[in-house]
């Protein structure tokens, strides 16, 4: 049996699941992009971060499009200690995301986190 530790979940955060949350934070957030991804982020008044994810089907199918989305989740969850609480965030995923790998992706979204201001200092 598994120890529950390393259970892939977010031990900060939560996952944004509806539709409403998601235009929320692009109506109220401020978004920033670079060539791989573009982040919304908007305060939640909470003590943990809510992080979703969207991928367009101009991407790819979706073999392609659920492969980005896993490596945006877990650069995410490795990361996730760095960035502030109390947030909103919604990735978009563009075009030139497609094939890319995980440390590209990471450091994308690192450096969106930069741009943001949202990492810890």
């Amino acid at each position: 049996m598994w120890p529950f530790s390393l259970i892939m979940k977010y031990s900060h955060s939560e996952s944004l699941k509806k539709n409403r949350d998601f235009q929320t934070v692009y109506k109220e957030g401020k978004s920033y992009a670079n060539r791989y991804l573009v982040l919304y982020v908007r305060e939640n008044k909470l003590d943990k971060n809510r992080f979703g994810v969207s991928v367009s089907k101009k991407v790819g199918n979706s073999v392609v499009r659920h492969r980005i989305i896993r490596l945006i989740r877990e650069s995410y969850r490795l990361q996730e200690d760095m960035f502030n609480s109390g947030l909103d965030m919604v990735v978009i995923a563009r075009i030139h995301a497609k094939g890319k790998n995980f440390e590209e992706i990471s450091s994308a979204l690192q450096h969106l986190g930069k741009l943001q201001g949202v990492l810890k200092k």
